[in-house]
């Protein structure tokens, strides 16, 4: 009797269990139908573009200074003056610093005096510039002259006397003796005149040594640049070739590049380089100077050099730069607004509109010219891009708005 009323009592809860299924039913597939849809995105699309660009290197360097030079002393004193300082501007000979040439002068006025005595002792004008001489006609030389030919007219005279027997034979040798003499003294004076020769023009070079001496006392740029250091102070001793300041030239200035070896095939000294720096989107033109002979087995790179102008003084030795080297005639290639690249996790691509839905497409990207990026692979001309696609991804609908 139990048995048979659990068994009523289960098929009871059986049938309301079932009538609350079916009563659920209809409102679950209603919720389903009415879920709401994204809505389309407004977005706008330009079509890529084509365009004639020159084949190009980029790569980065350092701007270095054409020449550097450490000017120093040539003698030695006192530091009495420099007219330079950090960052000023000098041109060739124009005069950096000057040592005290109180001694130098003084040198000069002895070298000079000496010089004088030099050119009295050979019968010329003390203050002249002639130093042409005739040995025949120096007081030395005509004195010794004079001795020579008396001695040769008594020992004719001699050789008479003793031909007739009128002397003794010690007097003709007497004679004889005293022409040998006179000979002698003859030939010494001449040597002492061609000595006198050498001695002036000892002096003469001593006297333009201590000239030399004093000019280098002030010491002059040896070329048009710039002060990068200095290194002396006013009063300080310097010995010679103590450093008193650097100097750089920085027009023209020399990049200095290292190319991968896959891209140095096409350069060529004379190929153009446009050169900017950090901070500046002035664009400098140059071109390559030099290239080296060999690729580096380190890094696998070409190290190249160019020349930059600097006229102006814009550019400074020292600061990174970027630079693109045409190596080939301009070609067509594809392009589209540098605002419609999306990159994530180093990938590359763009969105593309198609039935009315986004569209990803992977891209190799190349050089950027102002606003827009060179293609290389992943898509044509023609083909439609969404510009600033923000979050946009794939398959998301989208309404082409102009």
């Amino acid at each position: 009797m139990r048995f048979t009323r659990s068994v009523a009592g289960l098929g009871l809860l059986a049938m309301v269990a079932s009538a609350g299924c079916k009563g659920e039913g209809p409102a679950a597939a209603t919720s389903k139908s009415a879920a709401p849809t994204a809505p389309a995105r407004q977005v706008r699309v330009v079509p890529a573009g084509e365009r004639a660009l020159p084949r190009t290197v980029v790569t980065t360097g350092t701007l270095a200074a054409e020449e550097q030079v450490v000017l120093g002393t040539k003698v030695a004193g006192r530091l009495a003056l420099v007219t330079v300082d950090l960052g000023s501007r000098v041109r060739r000979g124009h005069p950096v610093a000057r040592i005290d040439d109180g001694d130098y002068r003084l040198r000069v006025e002895q070298a000079e005096a000496a010089q004088q005595q030099a050119r009295a002792r050979l019968g010329l004008r003390p203050q002249g510039t002639d130093e042409r001489v005739d040995p025949e006609q120096t007081a030395l030389v005509r004195q010794a002259r004079a001795l020579l030919d008396e001695a040769r007219l008594a020992r004719e005279r001699g050789e008479r006397l003793w031909e007739q027997q009128l002397i003794a034979r010690s007097q003709l040798d007497a004679d004889v003796a005293a022409l040998e003499v006179a000979e002698g003294r003859y030939q010494d004076a001449l040597e002492e005149v061609r000595n006198r020769q050498a001695v002036l023009a000892q002096r003469r070079s001593e006297r333009e040594i201590a000239r030399q001496q004093l000019a280098d006392t002030v010491l002059r740029s040896p070329l048009d640049g710039a002060v990068s250091q200095r290194l002396a102070s006013v009063g300080e001793y310097l010995a010679p070739g103590a450093p008193v300041v650097t100097l750089v030239r920085i027009d023209p200035l020399r990049l200095r590049l290292a190319v991968p070896e896959r891209e140095a095939v096409g350069l060529q000294v004379g190929q153009g380089v446009r050169v900017t720096v950090e901070g500046d989107d002035t664009v400098h033109e140059g071109r390559v100077a030099r290239l080296s002979p060999a690729i580096q087995e380190q890094n696998r790179t070409l190290a190249i050099e160019a020349e930059i102008p600097n006229p102006r003084g814009g550019l400074r030795p020292g600061a990174f730069a970027r630079a693109e080297i045409v190596t080939r005639a301009p070609r067509p290639v594809v392009t589209v607004p540098a605002t419609a690249i999306v990159t994530f996790a180093g990938i590359e691509k763009v969105l593309s509109a198609q039935d009315g839905k986004t569209v990803e497409m992977r891209v190799q990207t190349g050089r950027r010219v102002g606003g827009e990026v060179e293609i290389i692979s992943g898509l044509t001309a023609g083909q439609l891009v969404v510009v600033e696609p923000g979050i946009l991804t794939g398959g998301q609908p989208i309404t082409v708005v102009r």
